[in-house]
């Protein structure tokens, strides 16, 4: 049986105190950079590996992270980035480590600087938080640098704005693999909708504006004769207007029979021509949520690019574990996969990564 090998053992091979191994192994300030080569030379050679997770439970600290997510009325992408990140909370509990989500009202400027401001107030662990302009985040995403607090974003990536992680798809490249992919089915066509959610004709995230980038780019280089007819539909209307505008639509373009969202709300085209009995016309989108996949299986979608909401919420909780309870390096960037559902498929998609 292997000796279990004790800081005491260190640190008298080492020839210093045990407190300053305690101090190297938890990566505190005060150490001499010679009594750090000296413990660390002694950990080489005796292959010792920390228990981080006993030392963390040993040192029974309390940990609150805060994940700011825009608001939504139903079941959507972000309803299952909560799931997640509430899960990994669950898992964590002997380490005392607690997850509150705040919502801002999305379009809302002044709602998302208020909401980010409140976290900072309240003095958190670390930050999970959805991206909006460089230039409306810079004053807090610099505050929590200054405060040494870390920070992971979600679902867009900003780099200049330097996050400890980010979790999400590569918004070009998946807007070009979902024309790729729609133009298995679409190659023929004269004509395709671009389905936009906005307020203001703003686009609702930076992940959606991106991706169309990517799909456009996609389109202009390998099917440039097919026009790309944008309809724009308010995230706060009633079915009923939206039936209106839609029916408007679709009479003025009676050639479309393929559409395209870069959002998670494929499911309002795709009831309203399930309603309509309108199987001529079909619609892709993103994301896994119940909406989307019963449209799926009925026939209005055609296909869903899914990219596991549930498992970014908990990946973005388990790094701010990993970095800040465990002291543990983590990956900076983490793209997630790029998977396609079909009526065939949908039914083996799991929630989690098993």
């Amino acid at each position: 049986m292997t000796q279990k090998i004790r800081i005491k053992d260190i640190a008298e091979k080492a020839g210093v105190s045990v407190g300053t191994v305690d101090r190297i192994l938890h990566n505190r300030p005060n150490v001499s950079k010679e009594a750090r080569e000296k413990v660390e030379q002694v950990m080489k050679e005796i292959n010792y590996r920390p228990n981080r997770y006993a030392s963390a439970l040993a040192y029974n600290k309390h940990y609150t992270f805060f994940i700011i997510v825009p608001q939504y009325e139903r079941e959507a992408y972000w309803h299952e980035v909560e799931i997640g990140a509430m899960e990994a909370c669950e898992i964590m509990n002997d380490f005392h480590v607690d997850v509150q989500i705040r919502h801002f009202s999305r379009f809302d400027t002044q709602s998302y600087e208020q909401t980010f401001q409140e976290v900072i107030d309240s003095h958190p662990n670390g930050v999970v938080v959805v991206p909006s302009e460089v230039e409306v985040m810079r004053p807090y995403t610099d505050k929590l640098h200054e405060l040494g607090i870390p920070f992971v974003m979600i679902d867009a990536y900003v780099p200049e704005l330097k996050p400890l992680s980010f979790y999400g798809q590569d918004p070009i490249r998946s807007g070009r693999f979902a024309a790729q992919t729609l133009m298995f089915i679409a190659s023929k066509e004269t004509e395709i909708m671009l389905m936009r959610h906005t307020k203001d004709g703003k686009v609702g995230s930076r992940q959606q504006a991106f991706r169309e980038e990517g799909f456009r780019q996609y389109m202009h280089q390998h099917f440039p004769h097919i026009d790309i007819s944008v309809f724009d539909l308010s995230l706060s209307q009633e079915q009923e207007e939206t039936d209106r505008q839609l029916d408007t639509f679709f009479a003025a373009h009676p050639h479309i029979h393929h559409c395209i969202t870069m959002s998670s709300k494929a499911h309002i085209v795709g009831d309203y021509l399930l309603r309509k009995h309108r199987t001529d016309i079909q619609i892709m989108g993103y994301d896994m949520v119940n909406d989307n996949a019963t449209c799926l299986r009925r026939g209005s979608i055609s296909f869903l690019i899914a990219q596991h909401a549930y498992m970014q919420g908990y990946y973005c909780i388990d790094t701010l574990f990993k970095a800040i309870v465990l002291r543990q390096k983590v990956k900076p960037v983490n793209y997630m996969p790029i998977e396609l559902l079909t009526r065939e498929n949908v039914d083996f998609y799991w929630r989690k990564l098993i």
